[in-house]
């Protein structure tokens, strides 16, 4: 890792109507609208749905290096994350976040180590810790091969 502190840069352009086109250096362009709960058009990221998909890969990533540095033999993680918009003192926020990994691990053995891990990327990961919502996690983990 490089020392800190790190500076990151992404650019967004719109006008009156229409989509606005995110960027940042040498990045795919993205389209985003508001979402259809706030009258956009289905179809497209809106920012609502990227903070939900920036907490998601945070913790994927973040469990990446908890788990090897706990040498966890795992397979795969799916992770979900559920954001609750509401309306508190006049201003629209989310005020809860869900985090529903699926953690498949190689045998039954490693099933504590990997609850251990999972709470631990929970509470390292860098995108829930920079929010203000309360962050609940919801996690599974299953051993491979076994239904």
């Amino acid at each position: 890792m490089q020392s800190l502190p790190h500076h990151y840069h992404v650019h967004a352009q719109g006008s009156a109507e229409g989509e606005v086109r995110i960027g940042s250096d040498q990045l795919p362009e993205l389209a985003a609208t508001a979402p259809p709960e706030f009258d956009g058009p289905p179809g497209y990221w809106s920012p609502e749905m990227l903070l939900m998909a920036s907490v998601a890969s945070c913790f994927v990533l973040t469990f990446r290096g908890v788990a090897r540095a706990s040498k966890l033999d795992w397979e795969s993680l799916d992770c979900d994350v559920e954001g609750l918009l509401e309306r508190h003192s006049g201003r629209n926020l989310f005020s809860q976040l869900t985090v529903k990994p699926r953690l498949v691990v190689r045998n039954q053995t490693d099933e504590r180590k990997a609850r251990q891990c999972l709470d631990k990327a929970e509470s390292t990961c860098l995108i829930t810790n920079s929010l203000t919502a309360d962050v609940q996690l919801d996690p599974s983990v299953e051993v491979a091969g076994s239904d």
